[in-house]
């Protein structure tokens, strides 16, 4: 079988990396065991067979990926040098076997799956794990606490801040998750990707840690319920601390051992956890509405009343607790949300089952602690003694601190002076007293904890395994090494296991959950950030900031025209240099990739329609160059064009265009041209897109024009650039209009300079009359006269602004029929984010085989999905290899007709130097597929995208062994009569991504 391969004997189209859990970087070599091959529907599509491949999900796949298998779209040369392969022409663009039989279509098979791995949906893998791990210990033995400490009003805001957090959380982390496809690692994986490996690495380690905290903290609740029930029946082992560290320890190892048999069964024994909780939860409700007895009311549980609400509604923080403190010690409540993300690795879709059961958990357990919080708030008095002999007579006046339990009978005022055992400042199980069955409250503290310590046992190992494989601290290795069908982490649940019975030997809850609560804080913040730095959102700021910056703004937008060489402006420039070097030491991404232009606008006043679009698909994205080629003798135009750089970048300035202007000077066009694009740019700011006008003249101009702006774009292609070019059916170039404008202004300031001059004195009108013919007289000289000229005029001086103006409801038609990488999508996609642009719309347009349009419509569309990418619609043609109607055939004949040499083939036309430019008969012949295709192509888009606001259409490419005149009719009918058109090519590499 044949591989592709440049001169140097390796493959050139270097697009991923071999890593198995990344996404592919901009520029990886591909491995020489790839290949490429013709395959049945680019045939059946196009009518022959050609190298070119239609977009496909598998170019977009890292050579590791466990969704599907990657196809490899061949590179700039290769499409370029098809036709010189055996020193003649091949017009069927295709890869042959050794028997010169097209090549198996190894694209076609299917990936290998490993079988029996374990794969969950997002309800049994995150919203289920969400919230078991929110409904952890806090719920049945400290959230009572909470609301005695603080209140009904500020523990409500302690709930409320934690929700705010989770839920931005939540968001900041659906955002990232959306952004792409998600890999095993959690909290590490999104902050890594996103934020680059410095901040994912320390933020890794620490979230690890957190987690194998957590289930200390889990544990450790889970043992205080038991050892209270032990203390309750007088059958302590040893002591309450000494108990709680054994039973802890005892909890840990069983914990261990379901987490090592898998994640199936861990998945299990959650559900059965859940069901538990669920009933203990209603418990507690319906519990609060069974009248009191007296046992209970001694224990501070009368039941719904007024005044005890009343009494309980504002702060009352003891023992040194502050509203800071108790927000520490509820916190980690809330910080489960990241249970289903820390088992990504573990989900059939991660991508939309994070996000969707997060969210819903957070919401779910944030509504469910607020409820089960007020219902104990408006039922439990903070204070009460547990004797029944406390019960006093009614008509004794209240005068104590305990006001509301008084008024219902009971006399609490003790627990004023000495310490009471119960109500909600004391007692940690007052959930399990203002129940209906106290049992089920029990079995619920049990299910809340062991299912939250179990999915903190299960994510600190994933997200330390992921963080391992990743190599980023040296000697952590040992623990990337999985095992079994699930390559569960068994090292890391041994160190965890470590970490865990660690801290269970602290044996004090309120000591351990501050300590996570800083971690979690941590690990949330960079996942916030991770968001806003990936969309540059505005971070909020206090009021000073606020008015200092909004002061900072005012002068900056003002501009005041003063330059006093300011430290500020001398910082910049350092900031500026140092950005570029460190930017230089960063190898390429496709995540980072960004279209950076030359726009061949000559002066940037003669193309203004060219230069608004490059700035459209540039603006706050990437590098725009405006660039003029001073063709003739050196000593002539260099003085020209130095003096033209600062006006020049004066005028982009001034026309708010984020773009640079650069002028060369060179006595040949094209050699010029290739001037710029190889010296352009400084280290990593350096363009990867040429942009220039469709050449109308062309069947007018001279030989050689033409064949330096068909060289132009083979040079492009030639140092790897992508092609963008222009077509507006009234042309691009209004430099006679330029020029005019500005004699009209040199002259209006010399008639303006006399009257000056003059002042008030007589005959002031009479000197100005004169000035004013000559305006007249020289600016009308380029002035059309014909009522058809001055249409023409008018309409191109309108066409020349066309994109400085909002667009209008409409579509933008993107014909995406050959794979180039992605730009052919990416460029219209960032218009669409454009403010002038917002009310177009994308119409896809795609080739396919007949009989298969909706299969080719639904793969598209789940492509499309995955890039996050939105369109109206999606169109499949699949007649594209009919044959074009018959006068549209001849009007292309009669087009080249003047640029043929019949009778003769290519190599006889070669010995004629006069002639080694036409078009000869054998030469037509061998590309009248090729050619047929351009001819059908404009008729389909006459058809469907006559009224679209504009048409991107994939670019033919410019092939070695065409001639510059055939290359150029094929341009030219392919996108006459039409909207304005944007021909692009993409460079072969990948600049669209569906990986996090």
């Amino acid at each position: 079988m044949e591989v592709f391969t440049s001169s140097t004997g390796e493959n050139e189209n270097p697009a991923f990396e071999p890593a198995g859990d990344e996404p592919p970087p901009y520029e990886t070599p591909f491995s020489g065991s790839e290949h490429r091959d013709v395959r049945p529907s680019v045939v059946s599509a196009f009518g022959h067979n050609t190298l070119d491949r239609a977009p496909r999900i598998e170019h977009y796949r890292n050579a590791g990926s466990v969704s599907g298998h990657r196809a490899v779209r061949p590179s700039l040369q290769e499409l370029r040098d098809v036709f010189q392969k055996n020193d003649g022409i091949d017009t069927m663009d295709r890869i042959d076997g050794s028997d010169g039989t097209p090549s198996v279509d190894f694209e076609s098979f299917p990936p290998p799956e490993k079988s029996g791995v374990v794969k969950f949906g997002w309800i049994t893998g995150v919203l289920v794990r969400c919230m078991l791990n929110i409904w952890g210990v806090m719920l049945f033995i400290r959230l009572s606490w909470v609301f005695g400490q603080a209140g009904v009003g500020l523990g409500t805001v302690v709930i409320a801040l934690s929700m705010v957090v989770t839920i931005v959380t939540g968001l900041s982390m659906s955002a990232i998750c959306t952004n792409g496809v998600v890999r095993g690692g959690g909290a590490y994986y999104l902050i890594s990707r996103s934020l680059g490996p410095e901040f994912g690495g320390s933020i890794g380690l620490i979230f690890a840690f957190a987690n194998a905290v957590a289930v200390a903290m889990y544990v450790v609740g889970f043992a205080e319920t038991v050892v209270d029930l032990l203390e309750e029946h007088d059958v302590l082992m040893l002591d309450v601390v000494n108990d709680i560290r054994i039973v802890g320890c005892i909890t840990v190892v069983l914990l261990l051992g379901i987490s090592i048999a898998g994640m199936e069964w861990e998945a299990k024994a959650q559900l059965v956890l859940l069901a538990i909780l669920l009933v203990a939860i209603v418990n507690v409700f319906v519990g609060t509405f069974i009248p009191a007895t007296e046992t209970k009311k001694s224990q501070g549980f009368f039941g719904y009343q007024l005044s005890i609400f009343s009494e309980n509604l504002g702060p009352n923080f003891r023992n040194g607790e502050t509203f800071f403190s108790v927000f520490a010690i509820f916190f980690p409540a809330a910080t489960g949300i990241l249970a289903g993300a820390n088992i990504s690795g573990d989900l059939k879709d991660a991508q939309s089952a994070i996000p969707k059961g997060t969210l819903l958990a957070i919401i779910i357990t944030g509504v469910t602690y607020i409820a089960v919080a007020l219902c104990v708030s408006a039922t439990v008095v903070r204070d009460a003694t547990g004797n029944v002999t406390d019960a006093i007579l009614t008509g004794i006046t209240c005068n104590s601190s305990a006001v509301a339990a008084c008024e219902l009978g009971y006399d609490f005022s003790s627990c004023a002076t000495e310490k009471c055992e119960y109500g909600l400042m004391n007692n940690f199980q007052v959930m399990t007293m203002a129940s209906g069955f106290g049992p089920l409250i029990i079995a619920g503290t049990f299910s809340a904890t062991l299912s939250s310590a179990l999915a903190s046992l299960v994510s600190a190992p994933k997200v330390f395994q992921a963080l391992c494989k990743d190599n980023i601290y040296k000697g952590l290795e040992f623990f990337a090494k999985g095992h079994g069908k699930n390559n569960e982490p068994i090292r890391g649940y041994v160190l965890t296991f470590i970490i865990a019975v660690a801290f269970i030997l602290i044996a004090q809850l309120n000591v351990i959950a501050p300590i996570i609560s800083n971690f979690f804080l941590a690990s949330y913040a960079l996942i916030n950030f991770s968001c806003f730095h990936a969309s540059y959102a505005k971070s909020p700021a206090l009021i000073t900031y606020a008015i200092e910056i909004f002061l900072y703004i005012y002068v900056t937008v003002k501009k005041p025209d003063v330059n006093w060489g300011s430290s500020t402006q001398a910082v910049t420039f350092i900031n500026a240099v140092n950005n570029t070097l460190t930017l230089s030491g960063v190898d390429d991404h496709v995540k980072n990739f960004r279209p950076q232009c030359i726009v061949l606008t000559g002066s940037p006043k003669t193309r203004p329609a060219l230069l608004d679009i490059a700035h459209s698909f540039t603006k706050n994205y990437g590098l725009c160059l405006t660039c003029q080629v001073f063709v003739g003798p050196k000593a002539e135009n260099l003085m020209e064009m130095n003096s033209n750089v600062e006006k020049h970048q004066m005028w982009l300035n001034k026309k708010k265009r984020n773009a640079f202007y650069a002028g060369v000077a060179n006595e040949n066009f094209r050699e010029g041209v290739e001037n710029l694009l190889q010296a352009s740019g400084l280290g990593r700011l350096k363009p990867n897109t040429l942009v220039i006008g469709f050449k109308k003249n062309w069947t007018k101009a001279k030989v050689v024009d033409v064949q330096n702006y068909v060289g132009v774009l083979h040079d492009a292609f030639d140092m790897e650039y992508s092609a963008v070019i222009l077509r507006i059916a009234e042309g691009l170039d209004v430099a006679h209009f330029v020029h005019a404008e500005e004699e009209l202004d040199r002259l209006t300031m010399e008639q303006l300079a006399l009257e000056n001059e003059d002042g008030g004195k007589k005959g002031v009108f009479r000197r100005s009359r004169k000035p004013s013919k000559q305006v007249l007289t020289r600016v009308s000289v380029n002035i059309p006269q014909s009522a058809e000229e001055v249409k023409a005029s008018q309409r191109l001086q309108e066409a020349s602004i066309q994109f400085q103006k909002k667009q209008g409801k409409g579509t933008i038609d993107v014909w995406w029929l050959f794979d180039d990488g992605g730009l052919t999508l990416l460029i219209p996609y960032i218009l669409t984010t454009r403010k002038k642009w917002k009310d177009c719309k994308m119409r896809i347009f795609i080739a396919g085989e007949p009989g298969r349009a909706e299969q080719e419509k639904a793969d598209i569309k789940s492509l499309l999905e995955k890039f996050r990418i939105k369109c109206v619609d999606i169109n499949v043609i699949d007649d594209l290899n009919s044959k074009p109607r018959a006068h549209n055939w001849t009007a292309f004949k009669n087009m080249i007709e003047p640029f043929c040499l019949h009778g003769a083939d290519k190599e006889e036309a070669n010995t004629r130097t006069e002639d080694s430019w036409k078009i000869t008969d054998t030469e037509l012949e061998s590309f009248a597929e090729k050619t047929t295709l351009q001819v059908r192509l404009n008729e389909l888009l006459q058809e469907n995208s006559k009224s679209a606001n504009l048409i991107i259409v994939s670019m033919p490419i410019a092939r070695k062994g065409v001639s510059d005149h055939l290359y150029m009719a094929w341009l030219d009918i392919l996108t006459k009569n039409l909207p304005p058109t944007l021909l692009i090519r993409g460079n072969q590499k990948s600049v669209l991504t569906f990986y996090s």
